[in-house]
């Protein structure tokens, strides 16, 4: 292709729906974090998944430094917690429970399931990172079937399920 069309791209990409994370580690006992929906799981045995962090993040690197990072699946009622952490620089947890997990990292108050990784390697991808964690604990907590938040065509909602 000799006329690549990034806005076209990004429409074509934005048929496929995501779930939102929010990413987070700690360093020094401050936590940082960033809103990712480039999350997947990738393996069983050993449990790995990957994280595709933009190379423009300034998060990303406090995570790196972590040798950690903590997936936390967001419920549809956080946006607020979506928007709070795609934002860059402050102190995004400020207003939010957390407590740490088996790695360090933070585990947000309120959300549907978290994976707690140690980062066991990272490529390069073009303008993002795919960074592989190595899953030491997860834990589905809301077992009453809130649903998840979704990212679908540049906006948020919730699934429906058919009945």
């Amino acid at each position: 292709m000799t006329d690549f069309d990034d806005r076209a791209f990004r429409n074509a990409m934005g048929n496929f729906c995501t779930g939102v994370v929010i990413a987070a580690g700690s360093v020094d006992g401050q936590p940082a974090g960033f809103a990712a929906q480039s999350f997947v799981s990738l393996s069983l045995d050993p449990p790995l998944v990957a994280l595709c962090p933009a190379k423009s993040s300034t998060s990303w690197p406090k995570l790196r430094e972590s040798g950690a990072f903590c997936i936390n699946i967001l419920a549809a009622d956080q946006k607020t917690v979506c928007d709070a952490m795609a934002q860059s620089g402050g102190d995004k947890f400020a207003q939010f429970g957390w407590h740490s997990g088996e790695s360090g990292s933070p585990i947000l108050d309120g959300v549907l399931a978290y994976i707690d990784c140690h980062i066991e390697t990272e490529y390069d991808a073009g303008d993002h990172i795919i960074a592989v964690g190595r899953v030491c604990d997860f834990k589905v907590l809301d077992s009453h079937g809130a649903s998840p938040l979704l990212f679908y065509r540049g906006s948020y909602g919730e699934f429906a399920a058919n009945a």
